[in-house]
């Protein structure tokens, strides 16, 4: 009898070590998408937000796939811009997906 409960407490342990791994690792990701958006906050608003400057539009609520777009028009130069083809080049493809998604979920 001690085996058997000893065995479904290790099952159980187990359990429990690996849901809060994916956890860990799901908030983790969020957070890093979060920390990625909010390098953008300062010209585009908090979470793409736009702070009603229509020369710098918000992105809160726009099409992921149309900020991508935008985002790799600026990083190859054939969208011109006074600074955002520098920042555009600083991300990776991988990251502007993030961002474009986080910001694409975004109320507007």
């Amino acid at each position: 009898m001690p085996i058997k409960i000893f065995r479904a407490g290790m099952v159980f342990g187990l359990y429990l070590i690996m849901t809060s791994s994916a956890a860990y690792a799901a908030d983790a990701q969020i957070l890093y998408t979060q920390s990625l958006a909010a390098t953008c906050a300062n010209c585009h608003g908090t979470q793409g937000k736009s702070i009603k400057d229509p020369s710098i539009p918000g992105l809160a609520g726009r099409p992921s796939a149309y900020i991508i777009e935008q985002m790799q028009a600026f990083k190859t130069g054939t969208r011109e811009a006074t600074i955002m083809h520098q920042i555009a080049k600083g991300y990776t493809n991988e990251q502007i997906k993030q961002m474009a998604d986080y910001f694409a979920s975004q109320k507007p």
